[in-house]
């Protein structure tokens, strides 16, 4: 992800004058209250103004980050497809993929409107699912591989990964649910919000609490991760996803604590981040708020499915990934070649461009769905090894960015 430096705090007299109000129990400020009167009476212009004259009257406990941008991409993001022999392709001939079929049905959901694909997907119709030869020729026939290179001419990059969480949580607060997930006001989309030490700090957000969960840290994480299941204590699960962002930048907490020397690399890790937390619950909030990125939730009821990702479709677990389209059109099939989380034993598998990201960024980078819950989360959280990609482009059909 772009990690910012830290900066500087520019607040040096600050008071407890503004409390979360949905979080922290403590009572709205006459501050806070104008904000949220002035938000409800005027909208998205009214808000931010009313946000910086509260901001400026009384210094918060721990000031806003400093929004920074990002430093530009290096030449090496960058890259092209080059044409390449399935011979060449590393692990395909021991790959199974009965288990990648599901994946490539749902990708044909998005992509059967494409004349290139319409074929492919009639022609997947007549494969059987559980004839592994026939599955593999079926790909070898309809397909052409593509090795992905940098513009430095090397082929090895970053793959990360990511998971769907399960977090605890209340359709009401009380007791330990004190921290809300909010959905996206309408009137706000497409417009750079606040940052979220300051979005979490108003009122302008009361009433628009989609659940109430028991851990902040997990719920920042939610965020990361971009969708998440909530056991609801009332019973059942609820299916959240990404309903919108205040299109601020990421800061990475692990390069924040890295650069504070209060962890080590080789515990910048979603593990080691959490441990810090544990040791540290007086600066967990001041870690949280050095990421200026607010993520908005909606919950998505009734799919039993994987998560939807940015094609549209629910994601497969150990057969969808997140990809920079840039360099890698979204919905084609890719094959990853990689290791473990820590780890030398293969991972060898055709996956499905299904998913972006915001920290993925270049020609070969990925990050690999896990599939959802503690273990899940457990590799992904350990997941930063090098690795290639190769894209498997329809016969006849446009190659790189041109097949979006």
């Amino acid at each position: 992800m772009a990690h910012d430096r830290r900066r500087k705090a520019r607040c040096r007299h600050c008071s407890q004058a503004h409390r979360p109000v949905a979080g922290s129990g403590t009572r709205m400020t006459v501050a806070t209250t104008h904000v949220y009167n002035t938000a409800r009476r005027t909208g998205w212009g009214g808000l931010a103004a009313a946000l910086a004259a509260a901001l400026l009257a009384a210094c918060t406990s721990g000031p806003p980050p400093r929004v920074e941008t990002p430093p530009a991409p290096s030449a090496t993001l960058g890259g092209s497809l080059q044409p390449a022999t399935w011979a060449d392709v590393a692990g395909w001939t021991t790959d199974d993929l009965a288990s990648a079929w599901p994946a490539l049905q749902s990708n044909c959901l998005a992509m059967k409107r494409r004349a290139d694909w319409a074929r492919v997907c009639a022609a997947g119709l007549m494969v059987d699912g559980g004839d592994p030869i026939a599955m593999r020729t079926f790909f070898e026939d309809n397909f052409t591989p593509y090795r992905v290179v940098k513009d430095d001419g090397t082929d090895s990059g970053l793959i990360t990964g990511y998971y769907e969480p399960l977090l605890r949580g209340s359709r009401t607060r009380h007791d330990v649910y004190q921290t809300p997930l909010y959905r996206m006001p309408a009137a706000w989309r497409g417009k750079t919000l606040p940052a979220r030490a300051q979005l979490i700090r108003s009122a302008a957000l009361t009433g628009n609490e989609v659940v109430w969960v028991d851990d902040p840290v997990e719920a920042a994480f939610l965020q990361i991760q971009g969708s998440g299941q909530v056991q609801l204590e009332e019973g059942g699960i609820m299916r959240l996803g990404v309903g919108g962002t205040n299109n601020q930048p990421f800061r990475s907490f692990a390069r924040w604590l890295l650069d504070q020397g209060e962890i080590t690399p080789v515990q910048a890790t979603m593990q080691g981040i959490k441990a810090w937390t544990r040791a540290n619950p007086g600066r967990v909030d001041e870690m949280l708020n050095i990421n200026p990125r607010y993520v908005f939730f909606n919950e998505n009821p009734g799919s039993n499915d994987g998560p939807i990702g940015k094609l549209g479709v629910p994601l497969t677990a150990e057969r969808s990934i997140a990809v920079d389209p840039t360099y890698i059109p979204l919905g084609a099939p890719v094959f990853l070649s990689t290791t473990k989380p820590l780890s030398t034993e293969p991972i060898q598998k055709l996956v499905f461009a299904q998913d972006v990201g915001s920290a993925i960024r270049g020609a070969v980078r990925a990050d690999y769905y896990f599939g959802h819950g503690d273990a899940a989360g457990d590799l992904a959280g350990r997941m930063k090894q090098a690795g290639r990609l190769w894209v498997l482009v329809p016969k006849g059909g446009p190659v790189g960015v041109a097949a979006r």
